[in-house]
């Protein structure tokens, strides 16, 4: 019995360690699971805050250069810098573009090892053409052109909106952005295998930039549309877009590829762009569109607009006159709504219109400030539908058959119409209710679950599968499980960031979503690898955005330095950084990442942190260091306008073209910059003195990390208008 009662007690005794032994590895686990969330999230913070505020800066960058050509005379030199890039519709004959895309005096040289193709093409050559771009090989120009050619004759077939039936014996596939990422797409068919009749295929937008097999991409879906037109569908993203394909990388990616025909290449893949399909229709219940809805979106006069007018949507669309001769000449629509004295009223918000205000505030105005038109006199209103209604015999009868509301009917003109496909492609949805304009990208507007539900509702559908936001599953579902955001492009921001994912619907129209993630890097990496990878470079481009904003973080921390002594506290520095930075990141808990300069008692050095964050690149000492450090802040622009600049698409400018880049980007910025101060910098990039800059050795020269990361192209400074996102450090479920 005694023997008994010691065991017990000897029992009691070790499990009461075993229990608080327990109760530690929990706390602990609990601990580093909520130190590993907080980790993955602010690294998920700066990288989106990257992606829009580039989004936003390449939308005021064209508001700026739009208002040029509104306000500028003809022959002044900033005009005419940029004027090239609003000629959408030099030729408008179908029969005179035919003859400028003509590929027939394109030889094809013998020692070409790509793949061949014939038209009409054949399942075969799109499967190898599929392996061929397997194998990294490129398909020639002529057969580029020829393919090109050949999709936009198909696409001008399509309604706007296509109505889509599966049946018993079909699923239909749904992919979201792709991005140029082609491992994402040969994944997809390894997968889930290539479209065929029996395996359709919905693709959702954003096919192209940021990626390095953007054309690549393109060239696989249009073969295969050529091959199933009734089982391979392709909805606009944003990104097909000129003006943006500028800053993103996709028109340098065609350049540097087809460099004796990437020209011809790029203006049919404008006019291609153009007549893509705007939304898909399964069963007359799913809605997939690429960006989204707001309180006005309305399915019948998307279903009826001339999409082909709009080759940009961050512009109203080009109306045109005809001449004696028959020939289209082409003016700016916006001049026909708002001609009464120059005098625009344009709007920042759905229902609150506000004057454009002053130039010098311009190029601080999202492009919602853009979107409201003039209310003009009854006569002129009639006039404009008028004209609108003239247009309508041109399409087909089932186009004319589409219900036509009578809220449409009132609103129906060019403006109300660009603001319907803007809201389409650059939307996104938000938890609170109500419609406001989306301020973070610049474009399009927030969406709340009442519109979902009313939008639903008026249009009689169930479900709303949208793309144009990445998530670290590759989908999430919002707004009562009734919108389901689709992403495809995995590894997104760097690898192990975010899975990739497409979406099978079947009869019963319960979305089956396939996750996967193309890097066979990331199944060799722990969770905790891959966090940490993905942190290094999310910190990598913040300390870059850091250094870029030097000369007001001096300013900030001289505030709190009333010494003068060069040191900070650490509660005063994370401060003055995010008073800086507006990002909202926990800049405490990336204090031991982002500065190793501490002082005994725990102070920072902020002019030994600057050091360690200043980059090592050419000899810039003898440059203007203001001039020096917008160049850094806003080499994302910079760029942009070299590109626009560079009407030949060379890759080169002239010493001349360089200082009126500078002076445009002064404009732009509201700043001084001195002649001698782009001397000083021309000088240092044109080494060999033969009076010309090489674009991309420039840019490369003044690359502030050492690596290029993915998301760099398209990177820019973060701007103040991306602080509404959600803040971390004070997130209860952290």
């Amino acid at each position: 019995m005694g023997c008994g009662v010691t065991k017990s007690d000897h029992f009691h005794k070790h499990s009461g360690k075993a229990i608080r032994a327990a109760v530690l590895i929990q706390r602990w686990y609990r601990q580093y699971v909520a130190r590993t969330e907080m980790r993955r999230r602010y690294t998920w913070h700066i990288f989106q805050s990257i992606e829009y505020s580039g989004e936003q800066a390449q939308i005021k960058l064209y508001n700026f250069l739009g208002y040029l050509m509104d306000n500028f005379t003809p022959s002044s030199n900033e005009r005419n810098l940029i004027s090239h890039i609003f000629r959408e519709n030099e030729v408008c004959r179908d029969a005179e573009w035919e003859r400028y895309f003509c590929y027939k005096n394109i030889e094809v040289p013998e020692i070409y090892s790509g793949p061949h193709l014939t038209f009409p093409l054949t399942v075969e050559q799109a499967v190898g053409l599929v392996e061929a771009f397997r194998n990294k090989k490129q398909l020639h120009s002529r057969y580029v052109l020829q393919l090109l050619l050949e999709t936009w004759k198909q696409l001008r077939m399509f309604p706007n909106i296509n109505r889509v039936s599966t049946c018993q014996s079909k699923e239909i596939t749904i992919c979201g952005d792709l991005h140029g990422q082609l491992e994402d797409l040969l994944l997809i068919f390894y997968k889930n295998g290539t479209p065929s009749l029996e395996r359709p295929y919905l693709f959702n937008g954003d096919f192209v930039d940021r990626g390095k097999d953007s054309i690549e991409i393109l060239l696989i879906l249009f073969s295969f549309l050529l091959i199933y037109p009734s089982d391979i569908y392709l909805n606009r993203g944003n990104h097909e877009d000129h003006i943006v394909n500028l800053r993103y990388g996709f028109t340098k990616e065609v350049l540097t590829k087809y460099k004796m025909h990437g020209k011809r290449i790029l203006k049919l893949l404008q006019k291609i762009f153009s007549w893509l399909p705007l939304a898909t229709v399964i069963d007359q219940k799913v809605l997939v569109l690429h960006g989204g809805i707001s309180d006005v979106t309305d399915l019948s006069l998307l279903a009826r607009l001339d999409r082909h007018n709009y080759v940009s949507a961050l512009r109203p669309p080009k109306k045109r006159h005809q001449s004696s001769s028959g020939m289209s000449i082409d003016s700016d629509m916006e001049e026909d709504l708002w001609s009464a004295n120059k005098i625009y009223q344009r709007r920042t918000s759905l229902m609150y219109p506000k004057p454009l205000g002053t130039r010098e505030s311009f190029h601080n105005r999202s492009l919602q400030d853009f979107s409201d038109r003039l209310k003009g006199s009854v006569v002129d209103q009639m006039e404009i539908n008028r004209r609108r209604q003239s247009m309508f015999h041109f399409k087909s009868e089932k186009d004319m058959s589409q219900a036509i509301s009578t809220e449409s009917i009132k609103s129906e003109n060019p403006a109300d119409e660009w603001k319907q496909i803007l809201d389409l492609l650059w939307s996104d949805p938000m938890t609170q209710d109500g419609c406001t304009p989306n301020e973070v990208r610049g474009g399009g507007c927030y969406w709340g679950p009442d519109i979902t539900e009313d939008f639903l509702n008026r249009h009689n559908l169930q479900l709303i599968i949208r793309s144009h936001e990445c998530k670290q599953e590759g989908y999430e579902f919002c707004h009562n499980r009734k919108v389901l955001t689709l992403f495809s492009a995995s590894n997104y921001y760097d690898v192990g960031s975010n899975r990739g994912a497409y979406v099978k619907l079947g009869p019963d129209l319960v979305p089956y979503v396939v996750q996967y993630q193309a890097s066979s890097m990331i199944r060799e990496l722990t969770v905790r690898q891959s966090v940490g990878r993905t942190e290094r470079s999310a910190l990598k481009v913040l300390r870059e955005q850091l250094f870029a904003h030097k000369s007001d973080l001096l300013c900030a921390f001289k505030k709190y330095d009333t010494m003068n002594k060069g040191v900070v506290s650490l509660s005063d520095w994370a401060t003055a950084v995010e008073n800086v930075m507006r990002l909202g990141v926990p800049w405490r808990m990336l204090r031991c990442q982002l500065v190793t300069s501490r002082t005994s008692d725990g102070m920072i050095n902020y002019h030994e942190w600057f050091n360690e964050l200043a980059i090592h690149g050419p000899n810039t000492d003898h440059i203007d260091q203001s001039l020096l450090e917008t160049l850094y802040r806003h080499r994302s622009t910079l760029e942009t306008i070299f590109r626009i600049v560079d009407t030949d698409n060379s890759g080169f400018i002239t010493i001349e073209d360089f200082r009126q880049t500078w002076k445009l980007l002064s404009v732009y910025l509201k700043m001084e910059i001195t002649d001698d101060a782009i001397s000083d910098l021309a000088v240092t990039i044109d080494s060999n003195q033969d009076g010309s800059i090489d674009i991309d050795e420039f840019m490369e020269a003044f690359r502030l990390t050492d690596k290029k990361s993915r998301l760099e192209r398209g990177r820019s400074m973060f701007m103040g208008t991306a602080n509404d996102l959600t803040k971390l450090e004070g997130d209860p479920n952290i």
